[in-house]
This record gives C-alpha cells, structure tokens and sequence, in this order.
C-alpha cells in the first residue's frame, strides 16, 4: 500500500508554507492544513517543527548544483560562492532558516564543505580560512538578504525596483548625506548580479594580498579600553 504522502511532498509543501508566508508560518498544523490531513499524521514522517525545517533546507541545498572542482582555488572559491547566492537569491524568505539550521543540518554542509576544500588549498593559515570561510558566508548571504523587494527578488524586474530605490534614496539623501547620494547614482546603473561578482573580486583579491604575504595579516588586539593597537 503506498504511503499517503512521501517526504519530498511534505518537504515542498513546507518550503511553499515558508517562501509565502515566512519562517515563522511554518508549523505542523500548516503543513497538515495545506495537505489535508491532521497534525499527528505528520509525525509518521518528521519529529516536529525542527523536521519540518531540515526538509526546507535540505530541499534548498539539494537544488544547489555545486561547481566542478579545478586546479586553482580562487575559482572553485568564486564558482561556489556564486552557485550557493544564486539559490539563496531565488529563496529569500529561507535564508534565515539556513543560517539557524546549518550547524545542527547535515544536508547544508555540502556548499561549506566545498568552500572550506578550496580555502584549504591555498596557502593561508588556518586560523586565515576560518575568517576567510566565515567572511565569504556573511558576503554571500548578506548580499542575498540585501537584494530582496518583494515579489520582485532574483527577477529582472528586481534590477528594476532596486534601480528606482537607489533613485529615491539618492533624491533623499541629496542635500545632508553628499557620499550616499552619489553612491546611489552608481547603484542606479548597477546590478545585484554585478555588484556581487565585484565585491566577490575583491574580496578574492584581498585573500590572495594575505597569502603572499601571511606575516602581514597579524590580527590587532583590543586593548583594555577597547581600542585596537
């Protein structure tokens, strides 16, 4: 007799829940709701809330298709970087989830895995792949969650609506805040896509500065007073 419902259904009705509502919609009762059974039918097939969770972001990160890997670290570092704010960009409401559940999710540790690989291939300390690795995950995901308007996200529309957010903020900002008004005339001829390749190239070129010259990425040490020396 085949099950009422398989796990992968489950998953994308919790995903759908999530990428409607928010995070905070998703519960068991919701999930039931929208598959018309009762709460308890779903405990045949995932623990609770948490459950429900690891299928939302395993559902992500399975969708992810992660790079080949190359000889040369930089690239398989761009290329991964690239792959995972794609998929978070067309996901935005999960987000949140993914950075909650990724300690406790083996199913988000594959795009890590891969950057932590390519960091380990270079010739940076340790201690410099760890700041390295959590460096690259704030730029991916906070670029991911500063791009989102709404239904707009991840479309070309989206370049759209930012395009005439920078507008308004430039016009807002004109007269009290000079640097921010004519950094939102470059923004208005950007895009999210572009202005992630680029902060992504730069932030590649500064791991390289650091891996030809390690000595000279002494981290600075607050004093008593909360100062840097």
């Amino acid at each position: 007799m085949r099950a009422r419902f398989t796990v992968d259904e489950i998953a994308q009705c919790a995903l759908n829940i999530v990428e409607r509502d928010g995070v905070g919609a998703l519960t068991m009762r919701a999930v039931a709701s929208q598959l018309k059974t009762g709460p308890m039918t779903l405990y045949n097939y995932v623990s609770g809330r948490e459950g429900l969770e690891d299928l939302v972001v395993g559902a992500i990160i399975e969708s992810l298709v992660l790079p080949e890997t190359t000889d040369d670290w930089r690239t398989d570092l761009r290329e991964t970087a690239t792959a995972l704010w794609e998929v978070l960009r067309a996901h935005p409401n999960v987000i949140p989830l993914i950075l909650m559940r990724r300690a406790v999710s083996l199913s988000a540790f594959a795009p890590a895995e891969q950057m932590i690989a390519a960091l380990s291939r270079s010739h940076l300390s340790e201690r410099d792949v760890l700041a390295a690795f959590r460096a690259i995950l704030a730029l991916v995901t906070g670029s991911a969650q500063a791009e989102f308007a709404g239904l707009f996200a991840g479309t070309s529309e989206h370049d759209e609506a930012n395009a005439a957010g920078a507008a308004r903020v430039g016009e807002l900002a004109r007269d009290q805040y000079p640097h921010i008004a004519k950094l939102a005339k470059v923004s208005d001829r950007s895009t999210a896509a572009a202005d992630f390749q680029r902060g992504l190239a730069i932030f590649l070129q500064g791991l390289v500065a650091v891996e030809e010259r390690p000595g000279a990425n002494r981290a600075l040490k607050p004093t008593r007073r909360g100062t840097r020396s």
